[in-house]
């Protein structure tokens, strides 16, 4: 295979990251065909990424079109019933998170990859983003001391579809939004977590308290690990201001950041004494190069015949922790894991 040909399924805002990067971007792969529930967007991107076919349905798509590995963005509900058709199918899969709604769609999902022997990554961009990477060998060389404390913070500009509202089918903002803090966390600190305890409400959308009493825009997540480290997540959708993402590492003998508010090094400071930055406005800006690097690391994972380090294992660890910080909302109470 010297070229690796993707079905995008599902043509949304991060479907579309990805399609763009693997028509555009990287040499060995092409986008050969488009799924999407609505023909108009699916149509529309079709055209844009020079794909052969577009399709309203998945196995549409399989009978329609020869592709060597798909590209899901479609919203998470659909995961498991994708992930499951096109490893049956015997495509290799690249995901976007959260990996599904539940752990045992998530443990169907494992099963049915490693059965069919293909290839399956998580799209978890922040383990490909130059300053994570930077951070994560700071901290194996022992710069910061042994870690002992890590604040992540995650907040999204705008609220995301009106399906992600039922808390019961999205797992809400702590799935959709805070996968990434989750995911980031346990990875540089390199261990799974032990338990949890969480509060949130709703404070930014009181049109949704009467439909959906579970759920929340705002959280703070409090976590022990099993190395005995401390972690705390504070997430909110929609923030408004725009995009952030910032974590901070205390270790015994120092400390990082990763990340700022601010979007650019340039800095404004004028005449009526007023300082001026330039903010995040998106991820899709914020994390281009690390959405790059990991298209081009999951087709090179195909070429190479090599298995994914970010693996379905981490998308389920991301999904366990989420439902139980679910849990600790709805009860009050720590919950252990």
């Amino acid at each position: 295979m010297e070229k690796v040909k993707f079905c995008l399924i599902g043509a949304g805002r991060a479907g579309m990251v990805h399609a763009r990067n693997y028509e555009f971007e990287i040499a060995n792969t092409e986008i050969v065909a488009v799924v999407d529930t609505n023909k108009k967007i699916a149509e529309e991107a079709a055209k844009e990424l020079s794909a052969n076919n577009f399709f309203i349905d998945f196995e549409e798509a399989l009978i329609g079109e020869e592709f060597d590995a798909v590209c899901i963005g479609a919203p998470t509900f659909v995961h498991a019933e994708t992930v499951i058709k096109a490893a049956e199918a015997g495509k290799h899969i690249f995901c976007e998170k959260p990996l599904s709604s539940t752990l045992e769609e998530a443990n169907q999902m494992e099963e049915a990859v490693r059965r069919n022997q293909v290839k399956f990554q998580i799209g978890f961009m922040r383990r490909f983003d130059q300053n994570f990477l930077k951070a994560k060998e700071i901290i194996e060389r022992g710069e910061i001391g042994t870690p002992i404390l890590v604040k992540s913070v995650g907040r999204g500009p705008g609220l995301p579809p009106k399906w992600y509202c039922d808390v019961k089918r999205s797992n809400g903002l702590l799935a959709e939004v805070n996968s990434h803090d989750f995911d980031s966390i346990r990875w540089l600190v390199g261990s799974d977590y032990e338990q949890v305890y969480a509060i949130a409400d709703n404070f930014k959308c009181p049109q949704y308290r009467e439909e959906y009493p579970d759920f929340y825009d705002t959280a703070v997540v409090s976590l022990r690990f099993k190395n005995g480290v401390l972690g705390m997540i504070d997430g909110c959708c929609p923030a408004t201001y725009g995009y952030d993402a910032r974590m901070e590492i205390l270790g015994t003998e120092g400390m990082l950041q990763i990340g700022s508010q601010q979007a650019y090094s340039v800095l404004v400071w004028n005449n009526k004494s007023q300082l001026i930055k330039e903010g995040n406005r998106s991820w899709r800006i914020l994390f281009k190069d690390a959405y790059l690097e990991e298209d081009k690391y999951f087709a090179n994972c195909i070429l190479n015949n090599k298995e994914p380090e970010v693996s379905i294992e981490d998308g389920k660890k991301a999904i366990e922790i989420v439902i139980a910080a679910n849990k600790s909302i709805k009860t009050g109470q720590p919950v252990k894991l």
